[in-house]
């Protein structure tokens, strides 16, 4: 209705300056000096008024979008205004004004929700931008850190040196662990990076958590862990002793005296010869648990030097032959590309492989169409990798958090540390050891070299 007056308006002063531009023109011709004159005064009067009118509006309209820009949502038009069109026009302005300061409400609000969501969550998060300039960092951060304000990532430095470096260094979607000690205590922290961008602007987003007491859980559960198979393996190896040394004693004691010789017999000689060799048996395989523990624990250092993937998996390939059964299973390396070369200690990363591929051969052994590949290369993110695949049975899933355990294990031969062995000689070269499974379809086992 506003726009619809004011251009009613416009028209209407655009047809009287025109009308006196006529009478201007005709009294020239005529020789009319009173009409001339009166005319010319006239029209420059029009004109003045129209543009004072336009500019009325206009300037109108420029405070309006200033006071918005500016978030001055005070500024009201009057309406009470003898000119109808004007009075529209300001209740429309009014009117505008106050559904934007109503948004911009409702926007202040919901901001203020999440920056307390923000404050109060319990992990800390920054944001900062390419320049290093922080722009957001919520108390449980500051907390962690023990130091605020944060306002530039190089404040860090003061923090410790390392998670400076840390965070200069963060690129998108990256993964680390960071232990910072203070005078107080040592809290282990886990970062996560994610890209943003806001403005135009790219920033990133760091969520940092103390994982300290996940760990404390995790190494209790592993201790219990560990301690149940030990337990179990220990005494499935002392019953037998025990058991046995009863029934043998029985035979050389009654009634708390010992049995004289010649009322013994052949066979209670005979059967204390077989339970001493049961005896000799069970203690020997003790003694190889022992032993085994103890290469567990003793895991040197690695010696790293620069190998041929395709050349490893060759190896691995001849070393494992003797073990593959003419036509039953399907044993293929895949090496891409084949100039990779990994930095390992070539002697334990061959231990671990074959460890695996004789897991993966014994779980396919049964199968008609079993098939078994070790795959070498590198990932999107320069991750380079080793995996050894197979379709036999599988894990199941509640077994698949225990294959790790050392000591574990579903067969009824081995010691089953090889697994936990083979994790241990990853976490040494820097690396990990990951298994997913789908039962009767796929297992996978990757080795991933940092």
């Amino acid at each position: 209705m506003a726009s619809r007056n004011f251009y009613i308006q416009l028209i209407f002063r655009v047809l009287v300056i025109s009308l006196t531009a006529l009478a201007f023109a005709f009294g020239v011709v005529k020789l009319w000096y009173f009409t001339m004159v009166f005319s010319f005064f006239f029209l420059i009067t029009q004109v003045y008024f129209l543009i004072a009118f336009i500019n009325s509006t206009n300037r109108k309209i420029a405070y309006f979008f200033d006071a918005i820009r500016n978030e001055d949502f005070t500024l009201r038009f009057p309406e009470k205004v003898a000119i109808k069109s004007f009075k529209e026009l300001n209740q429309s302005l009014n009117r505008v004004n106050g559904l934007i300061q109503e948004v911009h409400l409702q926007l202040q609000i919901r901001e203020q929700y999440y920056q307390e969501i923000l404050k109060q969550a319990s992990i800390g998060i920054m944001t900062f931008n390419e320049k290093g300039h922080i722009l957001f960092s919520n108390p449980t951060l500051e907390k962690l850190l023990n130091y605020t304000p944060l306002n530039h990532i190089k404040q860090l430095a003061q923090v410790d040196e390392k998670l400076y470096q840390v965070f200069k260094s963060f690129r998108p979607f990256e993964r680390k662990l960071f232990q910072l000690t203070n005078e107080r205590e040592q809290i282990q922290l886990a970062l996560k990076s994610t890209p943003l961008t806001l403005d135009g602007k790219s920033l990133i987003l760091v969520v940092v958590q103390d994982i300290h007491e996940e760990l404390d859980e995790k190494e209790t559960e592993s201790w219990v862990r560990l301690i149940r198979v030990l337990t179990h393996e220990i005494m499935n190896t002392i019953t037998p002793i025990a058991s046995i040394s009863d029934s043998i004693i029985k035979y050389y004691r009654k009634n708390n005296k010992i049995v004289p010789l010649q009322d013994l017999d052949e066979s209670q000689i005979k059967n204390t010869l077989k339970g001493l060799e049961v005896i000799k048996e069970q203690g020997g395989n003790l003694m190889d648990f022992v032993q085994s523990y103890r290469s567990l624990l003793n895991v040197p250092e690695p010696n790293k030097t620069i190998v041929s993937g395709k050349g490893l998996l060759e190896k691995i390939d001849v070393l494992m032959s003797a073990r593959l059964e003419e036509g039953q299973t399907d044993f293929k390396l895949i090496c891409d590309p084949e100039d990779l070369e990994f930095f390992i200690d070539e002697k334990q990363i061959t231990q671990v492989l074959i460890n695996l591929v004789k897991n993966a051969l014994q779980s396919v052994n049964e199968s008609d169409e079993g098939s078994v590949k070790m795959i070498a290369g590198m990932d999107n993110n320069g991750i380079k990798f080793i995996e050894i695949k197979d379709n036999g049975p599988g894990i199941p899933l509640d077994l698949i958090d225990e294959i790790f355990v050392p000591f574990f294990t579903t067969k009824n031969e081995g010691t089953g540390i090889g697994l936990s062995l083979s994790k241990q000689v990853m976490q040494l070269h820097g690396g990990s050891l990951k298994v997913r499974s789908i039962p009767n379809q796929e297992t996978v086992f990757r080795l991933a070299f940092s």
